[in-house]
């Protein structure tokens, strides 16, 4: 599969309002302070841990990994291109591991040995918070060939996180909501970057009708809710 480049670039999920609201849900899951480590798998552009640096000014800068490097990955924190796998086969213990719309890149055995390493990884009461979409009644706008790999992809997560629950045994769920409004014009362009794993093997010719159905679909705005699973496990 292609790598996913533009998930958090100039998105919803790259808002001020977003990371501020996402952030508020993580004080509900984990106390935070200064003396704080935290690890984020599948960082992106780091917007998440770059914004909790900034509020709580942890003694050691948050860590994100990825295995792409963007050039606009926030100054404030340690990044480092890397497999997750690898760095924490070597690395230290966390307070905190993020990973947030990451585990449909893992291959099921990948993922098995990515959720012992990460109970390896954490300090005594450190949280693992995992984030995903809501695998039912999602409300991504779609266009129609989109949808049906969107299903597919939804359905794969379903497997993921029965292989999770069972790895680690006691978890609690819960769901993060955000409203999203958001320019129909600027969303088509989202779709045209391909924002969304779902997107990224289509071929140019079905992403260019799939754009003109959703143009005709919506008018100026479209309004939906961003919901994500949060399955939470703590040491």
């Amino acid at each position: 599969m292609k790598k996913l480049k533009n998930w958090d670039n100039k998105t919803w999920l790259s808002s001020k309002s977003y990371i501020s609201q996402f952030n508020k849900f993580l004080k509900t899951k984990i106390n935070l302070n200064k003396n704080s480590k935290i690890l984020d798998i599948g960082c992106g552009r780091a917007n998440i841990i770059s914004a909790l640096h900034k509020k709580y000014k942890f003694k050691n800068k948050p860590t994100g990994i990825d295995i792409i490097a963007n050039k606009d990955v926030k100054k404030n924190i340690i990044f480092k291109k890397v497999d997750a796998i690898k760095y924490l086969k070597k690395h230290d213990k966390y307070d905190l591991i993020l990973i947030k719309q990451t585990i449909h890149f893992f291959p099921t055995k990948k993922l098995k040995l990515l959720l012992n390493l990460v109970k390896i990884r954490l300090n005594p009461k450190g949280k693992l918070l995992i984030f995903s979409l809501k695998t039912k009644n999602n409300k991504i706008p779609c266009f129609k060939k989109m949808q049906i790999e969107l299903l597919k992809s939804l359905k794969r997560d379903e497997l993921l996180f029965k292989i999770i629950r069972k790895n680690l045994k006691k978890t609690k769920e819960s769901l993060f909501k955000y409203k999203v409004k958001i320019p129909t014009k600027k969303y088509l362009g989202m779709i045209k970057s391909r924002y969304i794993s779902c997107l990224l093997n289509m071929n140019n010719k079905d992403l260019i009708k799939g754009i003109e159905e959703l143009r005709l679909k919506h008018s100026d705005k479209i309004n939906f809710t961003d919901t994500l699973k949060c399955i939470s496990f703590k040491n």
